[in-house]
């Protein structure tokens, strides 16, 4: 039977129930411990908190039932894509990272990668196939870009970079695995920020590491053994708990997206929107081919920053707040973060009320703005 994202999703909540024996909590338990029980050669077993963990364990299974793929977890995104970076580069090398994706990323790769003899160099995203992939390691790619929404075709990328010897790394965060499948589009490694959306209730950090490639993962796994970037039991468990109703949440914030967008479009205060849903998105046809759905963020312009500020603080049903992903309508003015993008530019994260209400929160907020 073919495997589809309803398939998967309905699988999620069950992944544990041919190891259960009569008794045991159908709840996944928080194993909280650093050492374990491991007399004679352990080989196999738990031994030492910063080897392994049930609870990692679990939502490993978790998430590589959604990417299809082995999954190693990690204490946040960074964390995740730092680990990618310094298991895969040696000094000399050459790497290629998207110019408009997340800041971090790029501050990663210039400031602690090149000390050590690796060269990056930036492309954007809507551009990213220009120029080709010869000379490099691997390619490092967010689509959609966060906060811009452009768009990278990633089998194409795929195509190319394997072609130049590269491999493509494929940041999802934006998306998850219900909304694009970036390694069956054939890219080599994907990462994420499970901060986000597949936790959904912005009270941990958490990512992750997914390849269908078996050294990838052992030397992945292996820098995270060594060096100890290891997530918390704890954190882990509330991931767990947030997976179980990923795909409902995000179905309904990306339905969210999709109706709010197209109104935010058409209000006089808003001078621009970019939305991959709307079908003059420049992004639109890019984004019907290669993702199951458009997303739940989605960016716009107001008049300032000023104005920007007012209508976040000034909307009932928003907060004002970093990241995205979360169950509420969350907004930022992203020039505080140092983005190049105008100084009314809002990055919006589309949550999980009724959409009618939530709308007509946001006009009431774009209306005071005096259009």
């Amino acid at each position: 039977m073919e495997t589809t994202s309803k398939s998967r999703a309905a699988g999620l909540a069950h992944l544990r129930r041919a190891d259960l024996s009569k008794g045991d909590p159908i709840p996944l338990p928080l194993v909280m411990a650093s050492v374990f029980h491991a007399p004679g050669d352990a080989t196999g077993f738990n031994q030492y908190g910063r080897f392994s963990n049930p609870t990692w364990a679990a939502v490993e299974h978790m998430l590589g039932h959604l990417e299809d793929a082995s999954c190693v977890a990690f204490p946040s995104g960074m964390a995740a894509i730092s680990a990618t970076f310094f298991s895969l580069l040696k000094s000399g090398d050459r790497i290629l990272v998207a110019a408009d994706g997340y800041p971090t990323t790029r501050l990663v790769a210039e400031r602690y990668l090149g000390a050590f003899g690796v060269t990056c160099d930036l492309r954007p995203t809507a551009t990213f196939l220009d120029g080709g992939f010869e000379g490099y390691r691997f390619a490092f790619v967010e689509t959609p870009s966060n906060p811009g929404l452009d768009i990278c075709d990633i089998a194409a990328a795929a195509e190319a970079a394997h072609a130049a010897g590269a491999l493509l790394i494929v940041d999802n965060t934006t998306m998850t695995p219900f909304g694009q499948r970036p390694l069956d589009l054939g890219a080599d490694i994907v990462v994420a920020a499970d901060t986000k959306a597949p936790n959904g209730h912005s009270d941990v950090l958490f990512g992750h590491v997914a390849s269908r490639n078996a050294d990838i993962v052992a030397g992945v796994q292996d820098w995270r053994k060594t060096c100890g970037s290891i997530p918390s039991p704890f954190d882990a468990w509330l991931v767990h708990r947030g997976l179980e109703t990923l795909e409902l949440r995000f179905q309904r914030m990306c339905d969210n997206a999709e109706f709010i967008a197209p109104r935010l479009r058409e209000h006089p205060a808003v001078r621009s929107v970019r939305f991959p849903g709307l079908a003059d998105d420049p992004a639109h046809n890019l984004a019907r081919a290669q993702m199951e759905r458009f997303g739940f963020l989605i960016s716009f312009v107001l008049a300032s920053e000023d104005t920007a500020e007012d209508f976040i603080n000034g909307c009932e049903l928003m907060q004002s707040a970093t990241s995205f992903g979360g169950v509420h309508t969350s907004a930022e003015r992203r020039t505080r973060r140092g983005d190049a993008v105008p100084p009314g530019f809002v990055r919006l994260s589309v949550g999980c009320e009724p959409a009618e209400e939530l709308w007509q929160a946001m006009k009431a907020s774009l209306d005071r703005l005096g259009g």
